[in-house]
């Protein structure tokens, strides 16, 4: 659980230490700048960015009863956060797997590319797709679409 939060605290502690210098000159206006970048980056690279995961297997089964996809990613993962962010609030129209605290899902996402835990794939009626581009999945979570099939 530790892992996940190394990055987001990693740029809370920087962003500290770069606002430091401007705070330290007098400049508190640029020391919040800096700060708040580094406070926006760490809350975007925080588990907290994405939906609540759930593991493979959970994921798999509710996905072949209502059709949503499932959504495999890491935090840290900037082609994640990319399509995280794209997709909105109907990204929770989704069900996501964080491969580094499931290692089912981290076993599948290998299975799909080679060997390579390559995120975010996205799995879609049994099939998986290896980070799609954001239009087409927020296609598949559009309004009045019953299914991601």
């Amino acid at each position: 659980m530790r892992r996940v939060w190394t990055l987001p605290v990693l740029l809370l502690v920087v962003g500290g230490a770069a606002a430091a210098a401007p705070a330290a000159g007098g400049n508190p206006f640029e020391a919040a700048v800096t700060l708040g970048v580094f406070v926006l980056l760490a809350g975007a690279m925080s588990p907290l960015a994405f939906p609540r995961s759930i593991g493979a297997v959970e994921a798999q089964r509710r996905s072949a009863v209502d059709g949503r996809p499932v959504v495999f990613w890491r935090p840290g993962c900037a082609f994640c956060m990319r399509l995280r962010m794209r997709l909105g609030h109907r990204a929770r129209r989704m069900y996501w797997v964080d491969i580094r605290q499931d290692g089912e899902g981290a076993a599948l996402v290998r299975a799909a590319n080679g060997g390579d835990e390559t995120v975010p794939t996205v799995l879609v009626a049994g099939r998986a797709y290896t980070n799609p581009a954001p239009a087409w999945v927020r296609e598949l979570v559009a309004p009045g679409r019953t299914t991601g099939r």
